[in-house]
């Protein structure tokens, strides 16, 4: 079944993450470049290579016949492990959306929460399989409409009566407290330029400031403070590449106003200062879209 999957993803794959299936995915790489972006509630299924992702301080590594899942929005640094456009890395999402999850918790074994909003594990031949037939969509347009449906219904019962299946669940309770910070997340991501009050993202939220901290950094494993800085950063690093502005113009657009304190810290997530940076970004080639 991998060596099917890997062909069609193979096959399908042609720069854009996105398919004609709704909430389908599929990546392409062919470089080990560390890749920084936002990954949004998502299951990835590997078909070819490895990728090794970083997460505040945890390092999470998955490779082909495993799956990774990512439980909130979350700013994540990852390279693929050994991709050159010989052997290029191959990998299908699927956008975890909690309306679809919601409709099977009453049917769901309950599960433990989990302590981090990532987890790994092995995709065994059931959800493969149901992997199988939601790529073969891709050749039967006409069915897709209808077929796909059902066949994100299995895949989705498959990882909530898995070994994770409690991060799933928790994406379809809306009445969590992951669901509550996850406004306080969505506001972050839309307004990270603005000065951020915690107390006010409590409330947001609907908790208090202790237990918005607490749930936040189970969400996120990360601060609200951190969440905040990587947003910046990551967006930074997307203007300096697009050539919006010089660096320190950039630095006040996304929220800094010491240029010294944006250098220092962008420096220190990218591993170089902000111009030379993108000057290496725009000269290198472009891996396209990737997965997380």
């Amino acid at each position: 079944m991998l060596d099917e999957l890997r062909d069609l993803v193979a096959r399908h794959a042609h720069g854009d993450l996105h398919t004609p299936v709704p909430g389908l995915l599929l990546s392409r790489v062919d470089t080990s470049e560390p890749h920084h972006s936002l990954a949004e509630p998502l299951l990835v299924v590997m078909a070819q290579g490895g990728k090794r992702l970083l997460l505040g301080e945890q390092v999470h590594e998955y490779r082909a016949g495993q799956y990774l899942l990512v439980g909130t929005d979350l700013p994540v640094t990852g390279h693929f492990v050994g991709a050159t456009p010989r052997t290029p890395a191959l990998g299908l999402g699927l956008a975890l959306r909690p309306a679809a999850i919601a409709p099977l918790l009453l049917g769901a074994p309950p599960r433990t929460p989990p302590a981090s909003p990532i987890a790994i594990g092995d995709a065994g031949p059931e959800l493969l399989d149901a992997a199988l037939r939601l790529l073969r969509l891709l050749d039967h347009p006409a069915d897709a409409p209808v077929l796909a449906p059902l066949v994100e219904r299995e895949i989705l019962w498959r990882l909530l009566t898995g070994p994770h299946g409690g991060l799933v669940r928790r994406l379809g309770l809306t009445g969590s407290g992951a669901a509550h910070v996850g406004r306080a997340i969505r506001w972050i991501r839309h307004n990270y330029a603005e000065p951020m009050r915690i107390g006010a993202l409590a409330h947001l939220s609907g908790l208090s400031a202790s237990a918005f901290h607490r749930h936040f950094r189970t969400a996120t494993a990360m601060s609200p403070l951190q969440f905040q800085k990587r947003i910046r950063l990551q967006e930074a690093r997307s203007l300096l590449l697009a050539g919006a502005g010089d660096v320190a113009g950039v630095g006040h657009l996304v929220g800094y106003d010491s240029p010294s304190q944006f250098n220092r810290e962008y420096r220190r997530l990218f591993g170089a200062p902000p111009g030379q940076d993108a000057t290496r970004l725009r000269e290198a080639a472009t891996a396209g879209p990737q997965l997380p």
